[in-house]
C-alpha cells in the first residue's frame, strides 16, 4: 500500500512556481492574488490565512478584501467588478462560506473568466464541461494532480466518486472523464452505493460524513483519494475510515496531508498561469 503524501507533492509545485514566479518579476509582472472574504468565519478565516502563508511563500502578492458579514449583494458586486478590471489582479477567490442573504451563482458570474482561478463562474464551469480552456476548482485540481503525480493509471479504468457538489464531485468527474476513465458519481441517494463504490479502480470520496467510507466500499488494491475534512474529538478526519481501508487499498490519501496541501498550491499555480496569460496578451 503506497500513502500518497500531499504534502510532499505540494513542495515540489512551490519549488517550481518560485521559478516561474521569479522569471514574471524580472519581465515587470508581478503575480496577484485577491481574495474577497464576507464575516469572520473561523473555518474561512484558517483557510485565508493558509492562502496568504502559501503565497508568501512562492512570492505571489496576496491582498484580502474583507467585507461585513451583512454586506449587501450589491456591495460584494461591486468589489468582484473592481478586481475583475484591475490589470494588476490576476486571480480572484470568493471565499466562502457566504451569508444567506448573497447569491453566490450570480456573484460568481462576476468574476473575470481569466480571473477566475477557482473556478466558480458559471462560464468556466461551461468550459470545463466542454473540454475548453479554464481553471477549475482547486481541489478538484488538487485530486487530479495527485493521481498524475503518483501516476495512477486512468485511461480505460473505472472511477467512483462520490459527491456531487459543484466544487469537487462534478468537476473532478469531468476531470476524470478527460483522462478517458470510465466514471459514475454517486450521492447520498445512491442505492447500494458501498456495492458501486467496491466496483472502483480510482474511488474519490467528498461526501462529508466522516469515517463514512469503510473496508465494505472498496476493491482490494483501489486507489482512494479521500477529499474529505472533518473535525472529530478535536482532530482532523477524512471520509473515509483510513485504519480500515488502507491495509486494502494500492494507494491512498492521508487526512490530514492528503488533498488539502495541493488545494492552496493548485490556486497559485493557476494565479500564476493567469499572469502569464495576461502578460502574453499585453
Amino acid at each position: 500500500m503506497s500513502v500518497l503524501d500531499g504534502r510532499a507533492m505540494a513542495a515540489q509545485i512551490r519549488e517550481d512556481l518560485k521559478g516561474e514566479v521569479s522569471a514574471l518579476r524580472a519581465r515587470g509582472v508581478v503575480p496577484a492574488l485577491a481574495v474577497v472574504m464576507l464575516g469572520d468565519d473561523p473555518a474561512a478565516r484558517a483557510y485565508v490565512r493558509g492562502i496568504e502563508r502559501a503565497s508568501a511563500a512562492v512570492d505571489v502578492a496576496c491582498t484580502v478584501r474583507r467585507l461585513p458579514a451583512d454586506a449587501a449583494h450589491e456591495d460584494l458586486a461591486r468589489t468582484l467588478d473592481e478586481l475583475s478590471a484591475d490589470p494588476a489582479v490576476h486571480g480572484i477567490i470568493l471565499q466562502t462560506p457566504l451569508p444567506p442573504q448573497i447569491d453566490a451563482l450570480r456573484l460568481g458570474a462576476r468574476i473575470a473568466v481569466r480571473k477566475d482561478v477557482d473556478g466558480i463562474n458559471p462560464t468556466s464551469a461551461g468550459h470545463l464541461l466542454l473540454g475548453l480552456p479554464s481553471y477549475p476548482p482547486a481541489t478538484a485540481a488538487a485530486v487530479m494532480e495527485i493521481l498524475r503525480r503518483a501516476a495512477i493509471p486512468l485511461r480505460g479504468r473505472q472511477a467512483v466518486v462520490i459527491g456531487r457538489s459543484a466544487i469537487v464531485g462534478k468537476p473532478v468527474a469531468l476531470l476524470l472523464l478527460r483522462e478517458d476513465a470510465t466514471v459514475t458519481v454517486c450521492h447520498s441517494r445512491t442505492a447500494a452505493l458501498h456495492a458501486v463504490a467496491r466496483g472502483a479502480d480510482v474511488l474519490v470520496v467528498a461526501i462529508g460524513r466522516a469515517r463514512h467510507v469503510g473496508a465494505a466500499f472498496v476493491k482490494p488494491g483501489a486507489t482512494v483519494i479521500d477529499v474529505g475534512i472533518n473535525e472529530v474529538d478535536g482532530g482532523i478526519v477524512g471520509d473515509v475510515d483510513y485504519d480500515a481501508v488502507a491495509p486494502l487499498a494500492g494507494a491512498i490519501t492521508p487526512v490530514p496531508g492528503g488533498v488539502g496541501p495541493l488545494t492552496n498550491v493548485m490556486l497559485l499555480r493557476n494565479t500564476v498561469a493567469a499572469a502569464r496569460e495576461a502578460a502574453s496578451l499585453t
